[in-house]
């Protein structure tokens, strides 16, 4: 298992909170807000070696970092994303930057550019995005034209635009993805190269503390060791094989901006009198506003850590896994920044209350490194080939594992889940026999429900076996929450699924008995004292201040 010991990350993660007590109070988080304001003042501490060397987190040690692992990025930017998301972005884009260097390098490239890195905390940006391709890197039209000498590549020229660059307009070391002769490949540019330039900083509708900004290559020329890997065509590739960790990363940016707009909905509703009595006396707030958010939210934090472990015990191949924990995730926590306002009323929509800040924070996590909607075909199109190469057995045999689970400890909602995960096998096969999957809206639509069947799974198993240590809810609660969420997850999948599937012509005409509604509906028993339990601990877990 790679990563850093408990000690060490909690050490990390407390020192965090306390330069974020000290030195990022809400009213000087709101004044960069309104003023547009890159501070580069914090990132200058908190990748100064002497008070965090922050960035030394993400550099294997051999190259001069600490050596963490995607256990270890999960927490940090959770941390991160609760004391502000725009902060957040800006120093966790070194991370994302350094991605193609540390998967695709050479030894020699690693060294140099890895060491540099750690010994002078530089700012990295990751330049791959185009105006036009946007999330699709297949389509992009930098150019790396090689430059001859005697019959021999001694370097490139090249020429291009990138476009929504964190730390575009900072940054001291880009890697820039161009299309050499070969295929697509990352290069190694810095700051200063003749012909390379910045564009302003963009005015976005949030994370306005991250410097955004479009890049401009006109024949800039780099030396052929600048090529990432020494070899042309590799780009795509070694961009894929760091989706697991990025999307991991922005999943957990996602889950500590709702949890940070969450708490504050349950500490108001602890202070506002409404008809007589506090907020969070009342069903309609609670049921509503906090507890269903809290549940998606604990759904997430399950599978992300559930990936971060499968990437730590030497499994990096996640790509699916991240697509499904960044769409959980940040859909999530956009939800509950959303609904933290409504907990607010009038309140929630002045730039007085954080929650309008997040709100516009959050959403972003939703579109960056990969929308939504690029998750839901990921993980369909990943899972339909997996549903047709095993014939339907792989979630046949995730349900009978949740079955011998349930057999054994009955309270988790691994029952349930399991009934989501054979809702789900019949529907696919469904959309198989009657080739549904023409129409791309199921295929996009199974996307988000394989997510919801996922998450239900994991959080169910691990609920039970491996309960998260970064909550300050109990095990029991924990396993109410996941029974809260397997009763969505199946309830969802069966719903919508038969919605979809009679709505693009399927021709069973006894699919609700093939997906078990009878029993799915059964399941529900127990929900709203389910959700009294979750509400109660919400409360006793956040008081108000």
């Amino acid at each position: 298992m790679i990563g850093l010991d408990t000690e060490t990350r909690d050490m990390v993660i407390a020192t965090l909170q306390e330069y974020a007590e000290r030195k990022l109070k809400p009213e000087f988080l709101r004044e960069l807000d309104e003023k547009d304001e890159f501070p580069a003042q914090v990132l200058k501490d908190l990748y100064d070696p002497n008070q965090f060397g922050l960035h030394l987190m993400f550099i294997p040690e051999e190259y001069g970092g600490l050596g963490g692992g995607a256990y270890d990025i999960y927490r940090v930017s959770e941390t991160m994303a609760r004391i502000d998301l725009g902060i957040a972005t800006g120093v966790l884009a070194t991370f994302l930057g350094t991605d193609p260097i540390t998967v695709g390098g050479t030894e020699e490239q690693k060294k140099l550019w890895m060491g540099k890195i750690a010994d002078e905390g530089l700012l990295v940006a990751y330049g791959a995005t185009e105006p036009q391709a946007g999330s699709d890197l297949g389509s992009l039209t930098t150019k790396a034209e090689p430059v001859l000498e005697n019959g021999e590549i001694v370097g490139y020229k090249l020429n291009g635009r990138k476009q929504w660059i964190s730390n575009g307009g900072v940054a001291r070391l880009y890697t820039v993805l161009a299309n050499a002769p070969g295929g697509p490949s990352w290069f190694v540019v810095e700051h200063d190269a003749a012909g390379f330039t910045k564009g302003k900083p963009e005015d976005k509708h949030g994370i306005r503390a991250s410097n955004t900004a479009a890049l401009f290559l006109d024949d800039v020329y780099v030396t052929k060791d600048r090529l990432v890997g020494g070899e042309e065509g590799k780009g795509l590739a070694q961009a894929q094989a760091v989706f697991g960790y990025t999307r991991l990363m922005v999943g957990s940016f996602g889950l500590g901006g709702g949890w940070a707009a969450l708490e504050r909905a349950i500490r108001y509703g602890q202070t506002r009198v409404q008809g007589g009595a506090l907020l969070s006396t009342k069903q309609a707030y609670t049921h509503k506003l906090l507890v269903p958010n809290a549940v998606r939210l604990g759904a997430a934090r399950a599978y992300i850590e559930w990936v971060a472990e499968r990437i730590d015990g030497g499994d990096p191949e996640q790509q699916t896994e991240g697509a499904v924990a960044k769409y959980m995730a940040t859909e999530a926590g956009n939800k509950a920044a959303e609904d933290a306002i409504q907990a607010h009323g009038g309140y929630g929509y002045t730039k007085e209350y954080m929650v309008e800040k997040i709100k516009r924070d959050v959403r972003i996590t939703c579109i960056y490194e990969g929308t939504s909607e690029i998750m839901e075909w990921t993980i369909a199109r990943d899972r339909w080939q997996l549903h047709l190469k095993s014939q339907g057995s792989y979630y046949r045999d995730w349900a009978a594992r949740l079955e011998t689970l349930a057999a054994s400890t009955s309270d988790s909602g691994a029952e349930t889940a399991a009934l989501a995960l054979r809702a789900l096998t019949a529907l696919l096969e469904r959309c198989r026999l009657d080739r549904l999957t023409r129409n791309q809206h199921i295929l996009f639509r199974l996307g988000e429900l394989i997510a919801y069947a996922e998450t239900a799974a994991v959080f169910a198993e691990r609920a039970v076996a491996t309960p998260t240590v970064a909550t300050p809810f109990e095990p029991a609660t924990l396993r109410t929450m996941a029974r809260i969420h397997a009763r969505d997850a199946a309830l969802k999948i069966a719903n919508d699924g038969l919605r979809w599937a009679i709505g693009a012509g399927q021709t069973d005409p006894n699919l609700a008995g093939t997906l078990n509604l009878p029993a799915i509906f059964a399941a529900q028993i127990g929900l709203v004292e389910d959700m009294n339990t979750v509400a109660a601990a919400l409360i006793a877990a956040f008081p108000a201040e």
